[in-house]
């Protein structure tokens, strides 16, 4: 709204014959009029509240909310700022988090591939170790026999082998062929050998497996390398760790062991005169040892 500009004119109206005192008077009473009507024009004027409004707008209070708001907008900022540096810090921690259990997932796999190459050299090298053993032991070693075109076997022809060793069970068929103890002993020896040593049920069920019943009583089967010289012990002087002996008392006569297939092979063993002639097993290490 537009605001009206006001103009007053003061007339004054002179007479003769006034006297000083009736002019200040009438000067008086002109005043006041003027007064009295600038007082009714500025109540009458709309415009006046609104420009009082306009003079009190801007108290210390709405300088302080202006303050807080700003103060406001500075922390909200400072908080996104914070708050994408956190994420961006985050982001990258949880990146090189990755690259380090790739790494490490990387590392395992090689040490595991490390330790199996370590375990497969080491069982080469105990391998070799075992043949030379075995190679020694021979002052003429069969080299055309073990290792035909140039790649080694076990155990020589018509031996069984099991585990690290190599067993021949002499089974010949007519009694003039079968020894004693000492003489089926001496046979195995010959042989780079010597009578079977049994130290295992899993051995024990291996012989049983491969011998056979051959005579109707009870003095025959097949000698062992077990005899007695005071106490019972293996022919190089290992003392006994297992024993599967056939309860019966017609097998306690002799300082010899017999090993009988009619018997179950966790009591088989039977003590005979080391004089009785019979069918043998001979028992060497195999040239290669199995795992």
């Amino acid at each position: 709204m537009m605001e009206e500009e006001l103009n007053y004119v003061t007339v004054t109206f002179k007479t003769k014959g006034n006297s000083a005192h009736e002019k200040s008077n009438d000067m008086e009473a002109i005043y006041d009029e003027v007064n009295t009507l600038e007082k009714n024009v500025l109540d009458a004027d709309p415009a006046a509240p609104e420009k009082e409004n306009k003079a009190q707008r801007y108290t210390p209070l709405h300088l302080v909310a202006a303050a807080l708001g700003i103060l406001c907008f500075i922390l909200v900022s400072a908080f996104i700022a914070v708050r994408i540096h956190f994420n961006t810090v985050m982001s990258e921690q949880h990146r090189e988090e990755n690259n380090f259990m790739a790494e490490n997932l990387k590392l395992g796999t090689e040490i595991t591939d490390l330790k199996r190459q370590r375990e497969e050299l080491t069982r080469e090298r105990d391998q070799l170790n075992w043949t030379l053993g075995v190679i020694m032991e021979y002052q003429d070693l069969p080299v055309k026999t073990l290792c035909p075109q140039k790649v080694c076997k076990p155990c020589l022809d018509g031996w069984v082998p099991f585990q690290s060793n190599c067993y021949l069970f002499k089974a010949d068929k007519y009694s003039n062929d079968w020894k004693t103890w000492q003489d089926s002993r001496s046979d195995c020896q010959r042989m780079r050998a010597d009578l079977v040593v049994i130290e295992s049920l899993e051995e024990q069920e291996f012989i049983n497996n491969h011998t056979e019943d051959y005579h109707i009583d009870d003095n025959h089967g097949y000698w062992i390398g077990l005899s007695k010289t005071g106490k019972w012990t293996w022919f190089d002087g290992r003392n006994l760790t297992v024993t599967f002996w056939k309860p019966q008392d017609g097998c306690n006569r002799g300082n010899c062991v017999l090993s009988q297939q009619r018997a179950d092979p966790p009591a088989n063993w039977c003590r005979k005169s080391c004089s009785i002639k019979n069918r043998w097993i001979c028992e060497r290490r195999a040239l290669i040892k199995q795992d």
